[in-house]
């Protein structure tokens, strides 16, 4: 078995807090980064937090499955590997907390206690949202008390939801080999979408049909498989234009492309903007 692989998300998506200890943004900006689909993963010494104000997620928490509507949310501590899909529509919030700060709020009160948990929310979501929206806003400003105020919020959010995890939905059957062969194509995705190869090539490798494969991923995260290969390309592609000097013809054949002109057109297809342009736009956001 290969190891899970563990996502910094200070380094890979915003380096600005790569030593922080609480990183937040909201789902629809990491959503754009990475794509509708994350494949398995876990978040080392950190604990995350995704609370789906709208629109479905579907959610691996380990071999357990969830398919919910916002508003919900989904805790993952730092050991439980994980996996989501959400909906082009779906927003809210993310938070991702050094595991001591939650730790210790755990010292102070053993009955907090969690493991990994999906919950749909009804009367909680309101207050939640506005905490959370108050984090925002104190993430984006420079104004005295800026870190007392961060650190209070991340506690108080991290304690409701934590006491909201006792109501932990119960996970939908899933067919195990369904599971087995959509982890098993998005790791050798991870380890080939460099190479370009055809579909017939991983489904050749998985040991199933194309119709297969594709019939499984669609029923896992509602995409065709295809897809889930693109959007590994754009993320990278994304994460190149962010933080590397590299022009984008120097990124396009770092992407395995041969054809500038033809990876531009790639990049407007599903960024809607060029790659210049992502760059541009995304430099003022940072």
């Amino acid at each position: 078995m290969k190891p899970i692989p563990n996502i910094n998300i200070g380094q890979v998506y915003d380096q600005r807090y790569s030593d922080a200890e609480v990183h937040y943004d909201k789902l629809a900006n990491l959503a754009e980064f990475f794509g509708r689909n994350m494949p398995v993963h876990r978040h080392d010494r950190f604990f995350q937090v995704h609370y789906v104000k709208s629109g479905a997620v579907r959610v691996f928490l380990d071999d357990r499955q969830y398919v919910e509507a916002g508003p919900m949310f989904f805790l993952t501590p730092p050991t439980v590997p994980h996996a989501f899909v959400t909906e082009a529509d779906a927003d809210g919030h993310v938070l991702t907390v050094r595991q001591q700060l939650v730790w210790a709020l755990i010292e102070a009160d053993p009955s907090l206690a969690s493991g990994a948990a999906c919950v749909t929310l009804t009367e909680d979501a309101q207050g939640l949202d506005q905490l959370f929206e108050a984090l925002n806003s104190e993430i984006n400003a420079q104004r005295p008390g800026r870190a007392a105020a961060l650190d209070s919020l991340t506690r108080l959010i991290m304690i409701r939801l934590l006491r909201l995890c006792a109501h932990s939905l119960p996970a939908r059957p899933t067919r195990h080999e369904d599971l087995r062969i959509f982890h098993r194509f998005n790791e050798l995705i991870e380890a080939h979408y460099l190479e370009h190869w055809p579909l017939a090539r991983y489904a050749e490798r998985i040991g199933v049909t194309e119709a297969r494969l594709n019939e499984v991923c669609r029923r896992m995260a509602d995409l065709p498989s295809k897809r889930l290969i693109l959007e590994r390309l754009m993320q990278e592609a994304k994460r190149l234009l962010l933080f590397t000097g590299s022009s984008a013809n120097e990124i396009c054949y770092q992407l395995g492309f041969k054809d500038p002109a033809y990876f531009s057109r790639f990049f407007l297809r599903y960024a809607q903007v060029t790659p210049g342009e992502y760059r541009l736009r995304q430099s003022g956001l940072r």
